[in-house]
């Protein structure tokens, strides 16, 4: 599969998750303390990263250890951006967080010449910025009396993407001949899992907040999380391999989560129209039409790039 196919099922699942997410934070957790669920994909990131490098001969006697222990640090760092993404979900609906999103790329650029040694040009930089205007403008066109609000769900996407993309980065750094693409995958899982479980034992209320809403909910919260802990897997896995086999982390990314925004959108529509409690986005014809016109936006950075 080339880097563009890989794109699209991350793009597709990566929305798909993000929905899940963000049913799951209102539904069983009430907008509250929605970060607790990283204790269940501790367990979950753990137990699949073994099982991955145990099934596919992973030989420690030739290992790589600088490498692998940045796969596992890239793993930790993306743990640790759950907390700040979890904290907007609570706050943001599901479109306007992938909005928010389209940070990543710019971040992406920066990151990426900085320490990948990959070039831009004129016209990447004005298409780039023209991507940014997208979130921007659903930030213009919040109403004052929530605009307090709006402001703290910004800081904390951007705390989640930028944590986010630094993960990424290093474990672009550490793609080496010496490992396959699933055995850097598996480590990216240990270093989430263990990243979780040492968030969940340093914040031990969050540890009672998940007990709480499983007994609460008679364990019918697993059946959300086990899904989104295999959607989320799979993407996962997609969207490292469009970073590693992109010509740059700045075209994966650009493409992925300029993309993302599209389908989210779309398949909020239809979701909200056909089951409601899923969906839940809101379907005025202000919030439509602001965000086809950062689709727009989203769009017309895309063929900017694809000119260079």
């Amino acid at each position: 599969m080339n880097w563009l196919g890989f794109v699209a099922v991350a793009v597709i699942l990566d929305a798909l998750r993000i929905f899940i997410d963000n049913y799951v934070s209102d539904v069983y957790f009430k907008g509250r303390e929605a970060v607790s669920q990283k204790w269940f994909y501790a367990f979950i990131y753990v137990i699949v990263g073994t099982v991955i490098l145990a099934a596919s001969g992973f030989d420690l006697n030739n290992l790589d250890w600088a490498a692998a222990g940045l796969f596992v640090f890239s793993g930790f760092l993306a743990s640790v951006s759950g907390i700040p993404y979890y904290k907007a979900l609570e706050i943001e609906d599901t479109t306007n967080l992938g909005i928010f999103i389209q940070l990543a790329p710019i971040f992406y650029l920066i990151l990426g010449w900085f320490f990948l040694g990959e070039t831009f040009s004129p016209v990447q930089l004005v298409a780039f910025l023209v991507i940014l205007a997208a979130p921007l403008l659903i930030i213009a066109t919040t109403r004052k009396r929530s605009r307090k609000v709006k402001i703290r769900a910004v800081f904390y996407a951007f705390l989640y993407v930028f944590v986010a993309v630094i993960a990424n980065v290093i474990f672009v750094k550490a793609d080496n001949e010496n490992f396959t693409l699933l055995n850097e995958v598996a480590l990216l899982f240990l270093g989430k899992g263990l990243g979780n479980f040492i968030i969940m034992l340093a914040r031990p209320k969050w540890r009672k907040r998940f007990n709480s809403i499983y007994k609460s909910s008679r364990g019918k919260v697993l059946r959300p999380l086990i899904a989104n802990s295999a959607i989320g897997l799979v993407k996962d896995f997609a969207y490292r391999g469009a970073l590693i086999t992109a010509p740059a982390v700045a075209l994966a990314s650009v493409s992925s989560d300029s993309a993302e925004p599209i389908v989210i959108f779309f398949m909020g529509l239809v979701l909200t129209l056909i089951w409601p409690k899923f969906g839940r986005e809101k379907l005025n014809r202000k919030t439509v039409l602001v965000h086809l016109i950062a689709t727009v936006l989203v769009v017309a950075g895309i063929v900017l790039l694809q000119t260079t």
